[in-house]
């Protein structure tokens, strides 16, 4: 399990981030329900017939009226996506409901728990084409076969799918989360941390202060920045204080780096002038950082002239290329 990995499982084994992600991202009536001050860690090191441990998972317990809920957090970051996620879904439950009968939590004659299924999932590439539900991954049965065929669904939550405006209008820890994998600058990035030093100030959040500092340390600054040296940090005070001093004098690729991850978000989400006027933008953008006009080009796709253009008419910020005409048109359905 890589850093990466190591990091995300980390924060979500915070009972505020998820508790968050539920609130803010699974949007259903029975959540008001759930006693989060019930929440709990469960130990998830279930072993396999092939023996190999599942430890890169994320499995809390929690009060839904009188009944306990489990939470599964499958975090997943492949580049790919998973078009057959419901059959190891569908694999990983098992286990959770063996081990909870070997363990004798669930015994004979009880029925077990309900489990809330979910892949987290951050890759650049939108998650559109691999089924939610087992059920259709498997060929159509004869009439009176299809009643033995198995049913499992997952609650896919999908960064990419979210909004700049609508993740900072959720104003919560989570959010921030989402918001800092997809920042373009370096004072994008200061001004987010800030506002965690500012919502994580609490004593009894200094762990999961200490997990951000984790991620932003061995994550996401060495992401942006392959090649520099990025010291320990202890706390996110120090992350703050060093892209302060540091961040008039990263060089251009750095910015450039996340600009591309965030033109590749914006593109993914196929909204016509939304994505033209985020290419204008961010063009301007590194004009101002004195980037020039060939890597710009290179990152947006937009032409020498185009570029050229808009330098020489700042009024044109808010304004697509008037000849540059994205190839998408339709705009993608968040799934549930």
């Amino acid at each position: 399990m890589g850093d990466k990995d190591k990091s995300y499982k980390l924060l979500f084994s915070h009972a505020q981030m998820v508790k968050e992600l539920l609130c803010d991202f699974v949007r259903e009536d029975w959540i008001k329900l759930i006693d989060f001050s019930t929440l709990k860690k469960y130990n998830n090191s279930f072993v396999s017939d092939d023996l190999k441990e599942r430890f890169d998972d994320v499995i809390w317990t929690v009060k839904w009226g009188k009944q306990q809920l489990y939470i599964y957090i499958l975090i997943e970051f492949q580049s790919g996506i998973d078009y057959f996620m419901s059959v190891r879904m569908m694999t990983y439950l098992g286990l959770l409901y063996q081990d909870l009968i070997i363990s004798k939590t669930v015994k004979t004659g009880q029925k077990l728990p309900p489990v809330l299924p979910i892949v987290l999932y951050n890759g650049s590439k939108r998650w559109d084409n691999a089924p939610l539900d087992i059920k259709d991954v498997i060929e159509k049965a004869p009439r009176g076969l299809d009643q033995y065929l198995p049913r499992l669904r997952y609650l896919l939550i999908d960064e990419g799918y979210y909004g700049n405006h609508e993740l900072e209008s959720l104003k919560s820890v989570v959010s921030v989360l989402f918001q800092l994998e997809r920042q373009q600058t370096p004072e994008d990035v200061c001004k987010i941390i800030a506002t965690l030093i500012d919502w994580l100030k609490a004593p009894e959040q200094l762990s999961l202060r200490r997990a951000f500092t984790v991620w932003l340390g061995r994550v996401l600054l060495p992401s942006r920045y392959p090649g520099k040296s990025i010291p320990e940090f202890h706390d996110l005070q120090e992350v703050h204080a060093m892209l302060s001093e540091t961040v008039k004098s990263w060089p251009a690729q750095w910015m450039a780096k996340g600009m591309e991850k965030g033109i590749e978000k914006g593109i993914e989400k196929g909204i016509e002038k939304g994505r033209a006027e985020t290419l204008v933008q961010t063009a301007l953008k590194m004009l101002s950082k004195g980037i020039s006009v060939e890597v710009i080009s290179e990152i947006t796709s937009l032409s020498r002239d185009q570029i050229e253009k808009l330098a020489n008419d700042k009024n044109r910020v808010s304004e697509p290329a008037a000849d540059y005409k994205p190839a998408r048109k339709t705009k993608p359905r968040r799934r549930k």
